[in-house]
């Protein structure tokens, strides 16, 4: 099948496991096209999709959401799997546990254009340039950690997944 790998990313964390998903599928025999939403002009000539974007302030980046929105209707019909990259991971306690609902509250705008087939949450790369100087100090007071959160694992673990319902798609 031939699938886009889109993503929107802002410091390269999304970018990184956008590359991961799409080297995953390749390596399991799909012919994959990776590419930021910006570069895309159209979804015509796909078969299914895997769409992610960083998450700030509890949403989709705009470039993201509003790819969503105009190729809604190339996307109808097709599998589509969601990804976001927010910062749950880099949290503990009790706010950890806050901070992995916004994937209720993301999940609510993005299915106003699409219905996919499955949305993760990941955590990313976190670091005090994400949240400017009294944003740092403030994570940091919550108990927030700076990192490199991915959990590859996790990724490529959703990657075979999807790479296995593609492949009975395909039969």
């Amino acid at each position: 099948m031939k699938v886009l790998v889109a993503f929107a990313s802002v410091a390269g964390s999304t970018a990184g496991i956008a590359e991961w998903i799409a080297g995953a599928l390749l390596a399991r025999g799909h012919d994959v096209v990776l590419r930021s939403v910006e570069e895309i002009t159209g979804v015509t000539g796909h078969d299914a999709f895997v769409i992610g974007s960083a998450v700030h302030d509890q949403a989709w980046l705009p470039v993201a959401a509003d790819f969503l929105t105009e190729n809604r209707r190339g996307l109808r019909g097709k599998p589509v799997w969601l990804f976001s990259v927010g910062s749950p991971g880099a949290l503990r306690g009790p706010l950890r546990r806050w901070a992995a609902l916004e994937e209720v509250d993301i999940l609510a705008e993005l299915v106003k254009d699409v219905n996919p087939v499955e949305h993760r949450l990941f955590t990313g790369v976190v670091t005090a340039a994400t949240f400017g100087k009294f944003g740092a100090l403030l994570f940091r007071a919550v108990g927030g950690r700076f990192g490199d959160f991915r959990d590859w694992n996790a990724i490529e673990n959703w990657s075979a997944s999807i790479a296995a319902a593609l492949a009975e798609q395909k039969s």
